[in-house]
C-alpha cells in the first residue's frame, strides 16, 4: 500500500505518494548470447555469475521505478552514494533447488523477506514490499533454472542486496536506494571436511555487541571480520569462533550458527546452541535445525538416522570454560555449524587460550546427530521431503 510522505524541496515542503514496489511492472530484457554452464565439480561458493540480474531503484519522491530483469552487468552510482560511505548495505542468502521433477525451488524464502525487510529498518533505508519482491525473485530464478545443478549437495545460491544511494555526504538516512539480486551457482562451502572444520577461539576482537547489529545481515558485520580471520588462517585455522564478554561466550562460528551435542544424563542428547541475544544472527538453518530437533522430540518426526535418540533442545549461553570442562570428561558428542551457504558443517578442532580441544572425528566428517540434520534438510530443501510449508515451488 503506497504511504504518503512529506519531503522537503529547495526549503519547501511537498506532500507526495511515492510508488511501491510493484512486479507487475516487470521490464524483461534477455541476454542475447548465454554462457556456457560450469561443470558442477569445478564449482567454488560466489565466483561464478549467472546471464541476469534484478535491478529496481528508489527515489524519495518517486518511489520504486520499475523493476528490470537485464544481463548480468556493473551497476552505475554516484561517488557520494551512501553505500560508500557510511555502510548502509543489507543482503539476504537463499538458496533454489531442483525438485523432485526438476523444478525449482525456494526454502523457507518468507522468512529471508521477513529477515531483510528487519535489516532494511535497522538502517533506516526506505522499506519495500517483502510479497513483491519475492514473485520478482522467483520470476528471475525461472529464467536462471538452467544454472540449478542437478547434483546432490548442490544449488543455485541467490544474494538480494539492498544499498543506499543517496548522493550527498551528509551523515543521514539514506532517502534513496536500489535493490539487486544476482545469483551463482554452488557446491559444497567446504570441501574435504573429513576431519571437520578447526576454530580458533577470538575474544580480543568481537563481531557483534550487545545493543549493536549482530542481529541482522549488514555488510558492515563481516568486514571488521576479516583481519582476525586471516590470522586465524596463518595459524591453522579455517574459521573464528567469535566469543563475548569475561566468560568468553560463544555467539557465532564464522558466518554460521553454532550447536554442540552433548551426552546427557538420562542417556540422550543435549542439544546446545547459544540465545538470540542480538549479538547472533537469527540464521534461518539455525531456527530449522531448532524446529526439526522438537519435531523429533514430540514424535513429528524420526530425523534419519536418529530413531530411538532423545534429543533435548538447550537454546542458553555457552561460555568456552564450559565447553573444554565437557570435553576433558568425554562428553561431547559433536559440534557442527549451520547456514544457507554450508547448511551443517562438523567441527574438529577449537582452539582456545593456547591449547587445542579435539572434538569427536566421526566417518565422512559429520556425526550422527548433525548427519541426521543434514538428510532432513536437504530432502525438505529439494522437496523430496515434505515438512511444514517450506519447500515452495517457483511458479
Amino acid at each position: 500500500m503506497a504511504i504518503e510522505t512529506t519531503t522537503t524541496i529547495n526549503g519547501s515542503a511537498v506532500t507526495h505518494t511515492p510508488a511501491p514496489l510493484d512486479a507487475s511492472k516487470l521490464v524483461i530484457t534477455l541476454a542475447t548470447e548465454l554462457k556456457p554452464l560450469p561443470k558442477p565439480e569445478s564449482l567454488v561458493f560466489g565466483v561464478e555469475q549467472t546471464d541476469h540480474m534484478l535491478v529496481v531503484h528508489y527515489d524519495p519522491i518517486e518511489g520504486w521505478s520499475a523493476p528490470e530483469i537485464k544481463p548480468y552487468g556493473p551497476l552505475s552510482l554516484d561517488p557520494m552514494s551512501s553505500c560508500f560511505q557510511y555502510c548502509p548495505n543489507v543482503f539476504e542468502g537463499m538458496k533454489a533447488y531442483a525438485g523432485p521433477s526438476g523444478e525449482p525451488r525456494l526454502f523457507r524464502p518468507k522468512d529471508n523477506m521477513a529477515r531483510l525487510s528487519r535489516s532494511v529498518e535497522r538502517v533506516a533505508l526506505p522499506p519495500f514490499d517483502m510479497e513483491q519482491l519475492l514473485i520478482l525473485i522467483q520470476r528471475l530464478i525461472k529464467i536462471e533454472s538452467r544454472w540449478i545443478p542437478d547434483v546432490p549437495g548442490h544449488s543455485l545460491y541467490i544474494r538480494p542486496t539492498v544499498i543506499g544511494t543517496r548522493a550527498a555526504l551528509g551523515v543521514a538516512a539514506s532517502d534513496s536506494a536500489c535493490i539487486y539480486v544476482i545469483m551463482s551457482p554452488c557446491g559444497p562451502y567446504f570441501r574435504g571436511v573429513a576431519k571437520g572444520i578447526s576454530l580458533l577461539g577470538v575474544s580480543e576482537s568481537v563481531r557483534a555487541w550487545p545493543g549493536g547489529t549482530g542481529g541482522h545481515k549488514l555488510g558492515l558485520n563481516y568486514a571488521p571480520g576479516f583481519l582476525p580471520q586471516r590470522v586465524a588462517a596463518k595459524q591453522g585455522y579455517d574459521q573464528i569462533l567469535w566469543l563475548l564478554g569475561d566468560e568468553d561466550r560463544v555467539t557465532e562460528v564464522g558466518a554460521m550458527n553454532f550447536f554442540m551435542a552433548v551426552k546427557a544424563d538420562d542417556g540422550g542428547v543435549d542439544l546446545i546452541t547459544p540465545p538470540l541475544d542480538g549479538t547472533i544472527l537469527p540464521g534461518i538453518t539455525r531456527a530449522s535445525t531448532l524446529t526439526l530437533a522438537r519435531a523429533h522430540t514430540s514424535g513429528q518426526i524420526v530425523l534419519p538416522g536418529l530413531s530411538g535418540v532423545k534429543l533435548h533442545i538447550h537454546e542458553r549461553a555457552l561460555a568456552m570454560a564450559e565447553i573444554a570442562a565437557l570435553s576433558d570428561a568425554g562428553r561431547i558428542l559433536e559440534a557442527f555449524g549451520v547456514g544457507t551457504a554450508v547448511i551443517v558443517a562438523p567441527v574438529g578442532k577449537i582452539g582456545w587460550k593456547g591449547r587445542d580441544l579435539q572434538l569427536p572425528v566421526h566417518t565422512g566428517g559429520l556425526g550422527p546427530i548433525g548427519k541426521g540434520f543434514w538428510d532432513m534438510l536437504t530432502a525438505v530443501q529439494t522437496g523430496r521431503t515434505e515438512f511444514e510449508d517450506w519447500s515452495v515451488p517457483c511458479l
